[in-house]
């Protein structure tokens, strides 16, 4: 089985796991808490809190093993003179963003510990950090821009920039249930794409008819045999993008539909103190936000 198949396939199964972790634990906490609803940065889990900070730790760590010393023939990224050669660097590209992420999640976990001031933000900034050096390292990928892998890369682009908007958006509307799904939803769409490019690039008998794999400086690249027939591969790729997108669409208004018949807000309680009121509907909206994220535990 090709390498770069097996790499993005994993990549896309790790951006699919944790899209879809976040998108049922932000529907779940907001169908219990619509009206003190704020949206964590990550989701415990029972039995081992930081298990999605791990998972992505763990996946970033194989990704950036299996780039820089798996992958290439020599099981490292670099020539005899100690210099990058340009087969390798996709490689170095690949792991760059792997790297982002995995520091985003040791960081995370770090500050959860220590119990950090203003942890949620910092949390958040990182992110965003990380899904700005995915969204540039893929507008400015070393692979062909022009022919169908280019078309794969353009179209994940989108996808990307999504994200990282809907991330930047956490900051002045933290208590918005839209950005939380959107973003969710955002990157479920970068894990189904990623599965999706993997498979159908490096798969010989997906590959568009009219079009070949053919190997180039040590990796497998799809050309094609005449302009209609990249017009045409270039085109099915399009068009898969955009069944894919409208299949997502539809799971989420499925998915959020469906929870919401399972799980229904949680009963609100204040005290009948004489002249307490007014400064427990804040205190009240205060301590809900602080306890949103161990509410939202599977």
């Amino acid at each position: 089985m090709h390498s770069s198949l097996v790499g993005h396939v994993a990549s896309g199964g790790g951006f699919l796991v944790i899209g879809l972790w976040q998108l049922f634990n932000h529907i779940r906490l907001f169908a219990l808490r619509p009206s003190s609803y704020v949206a964590p940065v990550w989701f415990p889990a029972r039995g081992v809190r930081h298990l999605e900070l791990m998972l992505i730790i763990v996946g970033a760590a194989t990704s950036i093993l299996m780039e820089l010393f798996v992958s290439p023939r020599k099981h490292q990224p670099f020539d005899d003179e100690g210099s990058i050669p340009s087969v390798h660097l996709h490689n170095l590209e690949h792991a760059s963003i792997a790297i982002a992420l995995l520091v985003f999640a040791a960081v995370t976990i770090h500050m959860d510990r220590v119990s950090s001031p203003m942890r949620d933000a910092v949390s958040q900034l990182v992110a965003t950090a990380a899904l700005t050096q995915e969204l540039l390292l893929f507008h400015l990928h070393s692979s062909d821009h022009v022919g169908v892998e280019g078309q794969f890369h353009w179209l994940l682009q989108p996808v990307i920039a999504v994200t990282l908007a809907a991330t930047v958006l956490w900051f002045p509307c933290p208590r918005s249930f839209a950005v939380s799904l959107v973003r969710s939803a955002s990157i479920v769409f970068q894990g189904v794409w990623l599965i999706v490019m993997g498979v159908m690039l490096w798969t010989p008998d997906l590959v568009s008819e009219g079009c070949f794999l053919n190997l180039e400086k040590g990796r497998a690249v799809v050309r094609c045999h005449t302009d209609d027939a990249l017009a045409r591969a270039k085109s099915l790729v399009s068009l898969q993008f955009s069944w894919y997108m409208t299949g997502i669409v539809l799971f989420v208004v499925v998915l959020y539909l469906q929870l919401n018949k399972v799980y229904h807000e949680e009963p609100r309680y204040f005290p009948l103190l004489k002249g307490s009121h007014d400064d427990s509907d804040s205190h009240d909206d205060h301590e809900d936000g602080k306890n949103d994220l161990e509410a939202a535990k599977a």
